[in-house]
């Protein structure tokens, strides 16, 4: 039984023995800070039907607890709060049962395999700040799903074909000049991604001269030459035509050898990668086969929909009247494909919110046309990512891309961890290594630290401070303590666990009952969607290690028991903080 398990039905019995009164659930939670004891019991529910004063109740059960609970070792009430402290030899034997399983934080397996889908680049440019909470998301949910016992399968559906390709496409040609990643020193991402902005700054240009010649602002994007062109060289593409597809295919190996440069820079990987190349024609038949099933109709001009009014939602296109696809019948398809290959599940969707309509409809739709996956569905929704100056736009080229803002969180760091001189003695790889871990630190966990789906503010100079809500300053707790276990080594000190006499300190208290809530944290994230639960709660134990390190002497205390106690409670810290920054992705420097 857990300690909460115990202290319920020690509860439960009070009641019983003193007010012959039963309750269904026993529900305790943690005690206020300002307060001593770490478990809060209410009473204030029980005045009706008990019909004495919630601190009269409090005062008969913490007696009752006081004398015969085998784990309390005193109560205090506060009005109708009893709060409730455990004696030391439970914490020891708690923190023991801690220190000796070193899966602690990690389930069995559960016998189910999720999909989590996420990234979901287009190649007509380069990664940028967007994509990259949308990277961290799914590979951190994939990292806390998998320490929950799920088998995870990472997903990518790359956006490789349609207008918005073709017209970095048309930029090229018209423009490139024999231009490649090589003769230009650009990552291909990058290179596809200047054609991508030419084309936009070209358009527009055109459209003014149709706008001067007394055309709508609607007739001019629509005739501008370069959108004709570009519609042009999709239905070029789209019949296969040799000269189109080869350029399409080597701008696109351009793009994937930037791709993977950077996903290799930030630490994310994938299992398996879908290209909406080869699945955009996929859903076609789920179309024919939900019109024959009368879940589709079919309008006059031929196009093909479907009426969702009774799901809140409203009639959406699934087939246009020339018989090509839209988005959704591609997703339809591939949803069908990724159920082939796999058969999780559950399947989820890191995309952001603006497509939360989308996936209401995706959604509806499967469980109409009654697929087994359909129930267990479910989109992952994120808020946008600001900058101080504002909304990004990758048209206009005023994204932060990816690669960019990675160098410039590593030179930051280098920058601050310098300006400090304590790494004055470290080889230049080892510092190199170091200016990385912080960096990719900071950038990870100001990103993750924020609720999924709120929309956020990223500020790359708070992210990479050491003091505060950051990555570096839970990186640095935890390199403190690792300097603690080398001088342990050096000194000869043995870490073990104190015998049942020993007297605690309220600070190492405090530690183990946070170490003791890592489980239910991971359990939470997954149940949640949530990678900011686990951002808290390291960043809450590193305040809590922190604290401990102000509050007690670890090697000049004159009992020897308490100096191994404390080097053995750092390690178990140590390692707490490593498994949850490693959900999120980051690594942790040994020393800094």
């Amino acid at each position: 039984m857990t300690i909460e398990a115990i202290l319920k039905e020690d509860i439960r019995k009070a009641i019983l023995k003193h007010f012959e009164n039963t309750v269904d659930e026993v529900v305790l939670q943690p005690t206020k800070k300002e307060f001593e004891g770490f478990y809060t019991f209410v009473t204030f529910p029980l005045t009706k039907t008990i019909r004495k004063a919630p601190a009269e109740i409090g005062q008969i059960i913490g007696k009752d607890l006081e004398e015969f609970s085998s784990v309390v070792s005193q109560c205090n009430v506060v009005q109708g709060f009893l709060n409730i402290s455990l004696k030391d030899s439970v914490w020891l034997s708690l923190f023991t049962d801690i220190a000796s399983d070193t899966a602690f934080g990690t389930f069995p397996s559960n016998g189910e395999s999720v999909m989590v889908e996420f990234s979901s680049p287009n190649t007509n440019k380069p990664l940028h700040l967007g994509h990259l909470r949308n990277d961290f998301l799914g590979d951190s949910l994939s990292r806390i799903l998998t320490a929950n016992g799920y088998d995870v399968v990472k997903t990518c559906l790359v956006n490789d074909r349609g207008i918005h390709i073709c017209k970095s496409m048309l930029a090229y040609q018209e423009l490139g000049n024999g231009e490649t990643p090589e003769s230009s020193g650009l990552k291909g991402d990058h290179l596809a991604g200047k054609y991508y902005v030419k084309f936009d700054v070209e358009y527009k240009k055109q459209i003014n001269e149709l706008l001067l010649n007394g055309l709508s602002p609607e007739e001019a994007a629509k005739k501008a030459p370069w959108m004709l062109e570009a519609q042009k060289l999709l239905l070029l593409w789209e019949q296969g035509d040799p000269e189109t597809v080869a350029l399409w295919q080597q701008m696109n190996s351009w793009v994937y050898a930037g791709f993977d440069q950077t996903y290799n820079k930030i630490g994310v990987s994938f299992d398996k990668t879908y290209y909406e190349s080869n699945t955009y024609l996929s859903g076609k038949d789920i179309i024919e086969e939900g019109l024959q099933k009368n879940i589709f109709f079919k309008k006059p001009d031929n196009s093909v929909w479907i009426d969702l009014t009774e799901e809140g939602l409203d009639e959406k296109l699934v087939l246009r009247g020339d018989g090509t696809s839209v988005y959704i019948t591609q997703d339809l398809g591939t949803t069908e494909l990724k159920y082939s290959d796999f058969h999780n599940n559950r399947y989820l969707w890191v995309v952001g919110n603006e497509q939360d309509y989308h996936f209401k409809v995706l959604f509806a739709i499967l469980k109409r046309l009654g697929r087994p996956y359909a129930a267990e569905c479910h989109h992952i929704s994120y808020g946008m990512v600001d900058l101080p100056s504002g909304k990004m736009k990758s048209r206009e080229g005023t994204v932060v891309d990816a690669d960019d803002l990675v160098d410039q969180m590593i030179q930051t760091a280098t920058n601050r961890t310098q300006e400090l001189g304590k790494i004055d003695d470290f080889e230049s790889d080892e510092a190199l290594k170091l200016y990385n871990q912080l960096a990719l630190g900071a950038l990870k966990y100001f990103l993750l630290k924020v609720d999924p789906k709120k929309r956020m503010l990223f500020n790359p100079e708070e992210s990479i401070d050491f003091q505060g809500h950051t990555g570096p300053f839970i990186q640095y707790t935890y390199a403190r303590i690792r300097s603690i276990a080398r001088k342990a080594e050096l000194s000869q000190i043995k870490a073990s666990i104190p015998g049942n006499s020993y007297q605690m300190h309220p600070a190492e208290r405090e530690l183990i009952y946070f170490l003791l809530q890592y489980p239910q944290k991971i359990q939470a994230a997954a149940d949640e969607f949530a990678p900011s639960i686990i951002s808290l709660y390291a960043f809450e134990l590193a305040k809590v290690y922190n604290q401990f390190y102000a509050e007690v002497s670890i090697f000049a205390d004159p009992n020897p028991e308490a100096v191994s106690f404390r080097i053995e409670l750092s390690r178990v810290v140590a390692e707490t903080i490593y498994k949850a920054l490693g959900l999120l992705g980051i690594e942790v420097p040994e020393r800094m």
